[in-house]
């Protein structure tokens, strides 16, 4: 069987635009956004609902994420394409292995962090509460693609042109950190940090599947399909 050809390259413009958007989503908005719709409430002179900053927050991100990416995001989506069957299977297999070693992981945070709570987790189940709809399109759409371009496909992608492991390495610690280290620092405590823990798994497998099948749709689908399995596994 022939080796897959790679497509994680990105074009240098791509490159540049990408690490910068990168640095301003994990560094800059988890503590702008908030001070930001204040100043444009008072601007306006009017109250935005939470709802809507999230939406309008999700779809900003959309529209950078598609600007920014275009033409990387119409080469992969042309290998999906070409390989929608193994894309599927990757989907599958990668559903399978996330939960059978998320319960290896969760047992094993359970002992570390027992008196932590996930607030990632907590904010989603409150927002679904609160907002079903818009909660499930940015949970199951929104979210998952656009970290999956910046995690897997700008940090990973590019990596593995180098080295392989640092590219799993680095993708995987990156996509923990930007869901644990603002409580850390909000809380003023470090160890939420080893929160960062439960999400080791998803961001390996999610970058093995774009690994394997060669086009970040695969691990977009899983992303959302698993997303969508745990808001489903919260309402029952």
């Amino acid at each position: 069987m022939a080796k897959k050809k790679s497509t994680s390259y990105m074009s240098a413009g791509e490159q540049i635009a990408g690490v910068i958007f990168l640095c301003v989503y994990l560094i800059v908005l988890p503590f702008a956004t908030a001070p930001l719709f204040r100043l444009v409430e008072r601007l306006l002179g009017t109250d935005i609902p939470e709802t809507l900053q999230n939406i309008i927050y999700y779809y900003t991100l959309l529209a950078i994420t598609v600007i920014i990416f275009h033409g990387y995001i119409g080469r992969t989506t042309k290998r999906f394409a070409d390989n929608l069957g193994e894309s599927c299977k990757t989907i599958i297999v990668g559903i399978i292995a996330m939960y059978g070693l998320n319960e290896l992981v969760f047992r094993l945070t359970h002992l570390l962090v027992n008196n932590r709570t996930n607030l990632n987790d907590s904010t989603i189940s409150a927002q679904i509460n609160s907002a079903p709809r818009v909660t499930l399109l940015i949970v199951i759409l929104l979210a998952p693609f656009v970290e999956e371009v910046l995690f897997r496909g700008l940090v990973f992608g590019n990596l593995k042109l180098k080295s392989r492991a640092v590219a799993y390495v680095i993708s995987c610690v990156l996509f923990a950190l930007i869901h644990v280290w603002q409580f850390a620092v909000v809380r003023q405590d470090v160890t939420y940090f080893l929160l960062m823990v439960q999400y080791l798994v998803p961001g390996l497998v999610l970058a093995w599947a774009y690994d394997h099948s060669g086009t970040l749709w695969s691990s977009i689908g899983l992303h959302a399909a698993v997303n969508a399995l745990s808001v489903w596994a919260q309402t029952r």
